[in-house]
């Protein structure tokens, strides 16, 4: 299995957010530039995760994005399902697939997916910072 990269993408923006000091905001700029992904993209990110109220925004002079809850509070699992359009490993349907009516193969796939799912739900965001807090912080520049 391979997460698409607005996955890929929505982590990074999200480990970039839990390495600012509480009080800090980043701008969408911020973030793009720092990572060298499209601004267009960060911004989709943004409104995505803001929706499902992962990140907090604010409009303005003083304004910027940030995470709206502690990065303990955040579970890798939940978030890999919030951004993944599509977790289905194999589409048994485009085209149909002549010998779907007996076979165990998609079920097979179902339980991976799930022990995957089931495996990252045991890591929260602050996990991922954890010791290499200080060094991540160093590479991104964030003081």
């Amino acid at each position: 299995m391979q997460l698409t990269r607005y996955t890929d993408y929505g982590l990074r923006v999200l480990i970039y957010l839990a390495l600012l000091p509480h009080d800090k905001r980043a701008s969408i700029d911020e973030v793009s530039d720092m990572y060298g992904l499209s601004r267009n993209n960060v911004n989709k990110l943004v409104h995505h995760l803001g929706r499902a109220g992962v990140i907090e925004t604010v409009r303005g002079k003083n304004g910027g994005i940030r995470l709206s809850r502690k990065p303990d509070e955040l579970n890798l699992g939940d978030m890999v399902k919030l951004l993944e359009k599509n977790l289905n490993i194999i589409d048994c349907q485009s085209p149909a697939c002549l010998i779907l009516p007996a076979c165990r193969l998609k079920g097979i796939f179902v339980q991976a997916t799930e022990a995957f799912l089931n495996e990252l739900s045991k890591y929260t965001l602050n996990d991922l910072l954890g010791e290499n807090a200080a060094p991540l912080r160093q590479i991104l520049d964030i003081s």
